[in-house]
């Protein structure tokens, strides 16, 4: 399922923006785009934001500006000092020259003064971050529902679809096989010509082809399969692969029913309840 969600957000003295965005997938398939500074953000986002989604294409931006000074601190390179001042004892002595060097003077050298920014509470950074991930997470999380809501009634209006082609089926199978008997004793009136039918034999050859295109197995299968997808569809846990297996049910009655068809309607019916199927299954394909 495609959903969006940003939120901004001040916390802690840092200017927070979270933006994640996710299109149709079979699986799970994270990608990010964390400052370098806040890379330790990453291990932490891609198992919190799977909780909140299990299936889709998902893509987490995440944009952190420290608005308070950051801290630092000024070092001082005491080795380098020391040989500056060795170094400067010896031209002194060597050249007879007054070694007056003020603090102000060496603290010039190159590298004597470095000036380190504090390290990151990476814990206190995390917390502000899940803050604002967390009413970004709530506003994607609310436009996928919506969208759920409108493929749950295209599904279930299917379905119903379908069901009404199985009904059909179900009324009509039992009159193709008196259509059938009907051929039948009319072309061994044919053949026999004025010799009597046996009607024993017709009553026989009834029962075998009834038989052979019997598909009330596989109606109530079909009926039984979408009662099961009504319940799924209610489910608040992720459903997606449940439906494609479903649904994988479904079609394989359907194919059963159109191998045993051998009349026309009743064949455009079967192609029809496929058609729906396939919508389903796409469908399916977009729900978590």
């Amino acid at each position: 399922m495609t959903g969006y969600g940003r939120f901004q957000e001040t916390v802690d003295g840092m200017d927070i923006t979270v933006e994640i965005r996710a299109v149709n997938h079979r699986y799970y398939e994270y990608s990010s785009r964390i400052p370098r500074a806040f890379g330790f953000l990453d291990e932490r986002l891609k198992p919190y934001v799977q909780k909140f989604i299990s299936r889709g294409k998902v893509d987490v931006f995440v944009w952190v500006e420290t608005l308070d000074a950051p801290g630092c601190e000024v070092c001082v390179n005491h080795s380098l000092v020391k040989s500056y001042l060795k170094a400067v004892d010896e031209l002194a002595e060597r050249y007879g020259l007054k070694n007056d060097l003020p603090v102000h003077e060496l603290a010039r050298f190159p590298d004597v003064l470095t000036v380190q920014k504090t390290p990151e509470d990476e814990e206190a950074v995390w917390l502000a971050v899940k803050t604002v991930a967390d009413k970004a997470l709530a506003r994607f999380v609310e436009m996928r529902e919506q969208e759920g809501r409108a493929l749950c009634e295209d599904i279930l209006n299917r379905a119903n679809a379908i069901l009404e082609g199985v009904e059909i089926i179900e009324k009509r199978s039992p009159v193709t096989v008196r259509e059938h008997m009907e051929k039948v004793k009319a072309r061994m009136r044919e053949l026999l010509s004025d010799a009597a039918v046996d009607e024993q034999r017709l009553l026989t050859e009834a029962a075998i082809y009834a038989d052979k295109i019997s598909v009330a197995e596989e109606t109530v299968r079909i009926r039984s399969h979408i009662k099961q997808l009504r319940s799924i569809l209610d489910s608040a846990e992720p459903v997606g692969r449940k439906l494609d297996f479903l649904v994988q049910e479904i079609n394989r009655e359907a194919n059963t029913i159109g191998a045993k068809c051998q009349d026309i309607e009743l064949a455009r019916i079967v192609i029809d309840i496929k058609a729906g199927i396939e919508k389903i299954r796409e469908q399916i394909q977009n729900i978590e």
